[in-house]
């Protein structure tokens, strides 16, 4: 339906051609920021329902009690769900750690909760198919749990710091009480998130255009060769300067995907900014000693590493 309005828009309203660059960039942009916008709003809102029935007192009280890597899995699973940013999930990080849950349960969410979110999940789903979607989420949960099950090994909860201020923007959602009033809740949240967003998706939807319509394929294949084993890690170290929300890369790497660059090494390079951007480094650096900070990055990164060379064998 979405694609029908795109075409009828550029190339019946404007009268332009399909075959140029400007008719191709513009149907891009108008086909994508419509499906996307509305697909955020209700899914947000249906997951902003399920989540008023588990406020963060009850899910930190569960979590606390989990053994053999469910606590992790369940941890995972809870970052996946939460359309958390950098900054609100971090401060959810340290009160699980204030609230004795073990530090490695508590990364499990932090790795999970900025690759895995609604938002990307929607995009990716749009733009490379469900298939596609499910096993991006899948594998952000298995790297979460892996991730935090390793550093739960390690004994490092001597290099956590809790002293520090947190940020302003931290999740202070209460218990709802009835339907009605969680019915609002959603409601809220899923237009809240429309409006917080909406001109972040369009200016990376409008960056997916210019590339889809106007960028040559060798921009991106002269640095992420197709053929090199080593475009991968490339893409994750190239990603990690950059700070982005996945609602403004994933259009940019599907762009690039149409471009030939491999799906997989697209989605390192997402992941990293998602995961391992420097801007989240330096808000951790102030709850983390540099010592576990720097084993967080180098797990973390050697799993998107991973996924990225899986996804490279997975057919788009």
């Amino acid at each position: 339906m979405f694609k029908y309005i795109a075409d009828w828009l550029i190339y019946s309203t404007f009268n332009l051609n399909p075959e140029t660059r400007l008719g191709q960039s513009l149907n891009f942009f108008v086909y994508d920021t419509i499906k996307i916008l509305l697909l955020i709003i209700l899914v947000i809102t249906v997951v902003a329902f399920v989540r008023s029935f588990f406020p963060p007192q009850k899910i930190k009280k569960v979590l606390s009690r989990q053994k053999f890597g469910l606590g992790n899995f369940l941890a995972a699973c809870f970052g996946a769900i939460t359309p958390f940013c950098s900054c609100s999930s971090i401060p959810l990080f340290l009160g699980f750690l204030e609230a004795e849950i073990p530090l490695g349960i508590a990364f499990s969410f932090l790795i999970t909760s900025p690759l895995v979110n609604e938002v990307a999940f929607i995009i990716m789903g749009g733009t490379f198919g469900w298939k596609i979607a499910f096993l991006y989420a899948g594998s952000g949960i298995l790297l979460g749990t892996l991730v935090g099950t390793v550093l739960g090994k390690m004994k490092l909860a001597q290099e956590i710091k809790l002293k520090i201020k947190k940020p302003c923007c931290a999740d202070n959602n209460d218990s709802q009480k009835n339907l009605s009033m969680r019915v609002k809740f959603a409601l809220k949240q899923g237009f809240g998130m429309f409006k917080n967003i909406w001109w972040v998706v369009l200016i990376g939807v409008a960056l997916g255009a210019l590339i889809h319509g106007y960028v040559p394929e060798k921009v991106f294949t002269q640095y992420l060769n197709t053929n090199s084993i080593f475009s991968v890690p490339l893409a994750a170290l190239i990603g990690i300067p950059v700070y982005a929300g996945c609602s403004t890369v994933v259009p940019i790497a599907f762009a690039a995907v149409t471009k030939g660059v491999p799906l997989g090494t697209a989605l390192a390079f997402m992941m990293s900014i998602a995961g391992l951007s420097l801007p989240a480094a330096i808000i951790l650096k102030r709850a983390i000693s540099l010592k576990l900070l720097l084993i967080f990055f180098t797990i973390v990164g050697i799993g998107i590493i991973i996924i990225g060379y899986f996804f490279n064998l997975v057919p788009v």
